[in-house]
């Protein structure tokens, strides 16, 4: 079954991780990260989560820890993951459940994050550290001024707004504005005829 992948935005919306070791650390950073209000309920709670920014209760999962939240994050012994599991469903609430794809309804992938571009690599649950691997490669290939490529494209899109360029017309709009970064030449777009004024000196040319 393929998977629909998102990105959501968890500031300020409250996320339950059950469990509180090692992983369940890992997956806090994440969460804390993000903005997320964060609950975590474990009997024992590790000295890198008891002294984060979060709720702590100190007991075995119950299922009135799911009440109002919004996603879920089971990093926890199989056997507690899948209870939350069962219950989290129960309720119409995502799960991510850590090494148990069978529990999970959400897979977190491995993520890239450079100069304001976030890149998630998902093999639906089913070989983790093969995204990971993927990741590390593509850290190697993203282009040093990632940075200049992100504003170029956030200045192109303000204009496309201003001048209502259609979605379609858009990317090779772009691309044509990051070859101009690095042919050293004015590469910004005209919005009434939504076509590329570098493309149009070199027909003139």
């Amino acid at each position: 079954m393929a998977l629909y992948p998102i990105f959501l935005r968890l500031g300020g919306r409250p996320v339950l991780l059950v469990g509180g070791g090692r992983v369940a650390a890992t997956k806090l950073r994440a969460l804390l990260d993000a903005d997320a209000q964060v609950t975590v309920v474990a009997p024992e709670i590790a000295d890198e989560i008891a002294t984060a920014a979060v709720e702590i209760r100190r007991r075995p999962f119950e299922a009135t820890d799911l009440d109002g939240i919004w996603l879920v994050v089971a990093a926890a012994p199989r056997g507690v993951n899948r209870e939350v599991a069962a219950q989290a469903h129960a309720r119409g609430i995502f799960v991510n459940a850590v090494d148990d794809v069978e529990s999970a309804s959400a897979y977190a992938g491995a993520v890239l994050r450079h100069a304001g571009v976030t890149v998630a690599i998902s093999t639906d649950g089913e070989a983790p550290a093969l995204a990971g691997l993927m990741r590390e490669a593509l850290e190697t290939v993203l282009p040093d001024d990632l940075e200049a490529w992100v504003a170029s494209a956030r200045e192109s899109r303000v204009r496309w707004l201003e001048g209502g360029v259609p979605m379609e017309q858009r990317r090779p709009l772009l691309l044509e504005a990051l070859v101009g970064l690095y042919r050293g030449r004015d590469a910004e777009l005209d919005p009434t005829s939504h076509q590329p004024v570098l493309a149009k000196r070199l027909k003139n040319a």
